[in-house]
């Protein structure tokens, strides 16, 4: 798919609801891809470059106050979701123990849920919260994209060893649902193959198709 009909995906999308934890997400159909990560691993980035659309998905100014799952309809039953970024040292520990039930009910109940995007920075090693998420991924069999965000700040040889110890450290773990790139929404390094699993997990191209 050429990239210009790949962004026409997303020419529609817009806001569709903030969900904190209690309360009624959207109707439970469709198909929808989450995006979750770290505070400061440059979620909010990735999700506005992969759409084309700059301010979509807005950064908070105090990293790891948005505790809400922010929905975002492409119509025809399809949505992105934004989960509340996780991690943040500064944040009180009554606000971090909101994290795990709000993120772990969305992703082992939502039955529309096609796939999880995650990012992280290029330049972390991966954490216990990582290796929780892809184990409540993993209890569901649920496909993940791992992005390796931020790679503008390694050069190309580092970035590649990078990438390697990755898959070497999932191959480990054998964890067969998760790939893993390298991912810049500065510099556009990994944008199309990232959109390409994006709407293969949103049904895109067959339900899209012409008659």
């Amino acid at each position: 798919m050429a990239k210009r009909d790949s962004l026409a995906a997303f020419h529609a999308i817009r806001f569709l609801q903030s969900v904190p934890f209690g309360v009624r997400p959207p109707a439970d159909r469709g198909r929808e891809v989450a995006f979750a990560g770290r505070s400061n691993s440059g979620k909010s980035s990735a999700l506005n470059a992969l759409t084309g659309r700059r301010g979509l998905a807005r950064a908070s100014r105090t990293p790891g106050r948005t505790q809400a799952i922010n929905f975002f309809d492409l119509g025809d039953e399809t949505r992105l979701v934004d989960l509340p970024g996780y991690g943040y040292a500064k944040v009180p520990e009554a606000l971090q123990r909101q994290w795990r039930p709000l993120i772990e009910d969305y992703l082992q109940h939502r039955d529309s849920l096609s796939g999880l995007m995650l990012t992280v920075d290029c330049r972390r090693e991966p954490t216990e919260l990582e290796t929780l998420l892809l184990d409540w991924c993993a209890h569901s069999a649920m496909p993940v994209r791992l992005l390796l965000t931020k790679a503008d700040k390694l050069g190309r040889g580092e970035a590649a060893t990078v990438l390697r110890r990755w898959r070497a450290w999932l191959a480990e773990q054998g964890r067969t649902q998760v790939e893993v790139q390298l991912f810049s929404s500065q510099t556009g390094t990994g944008i199309d193959e990232a959109r390409e699993a994006l709407l293969d997990w949103l049904n895109f191209r067959q339900k899209k198709a012409p008659a």
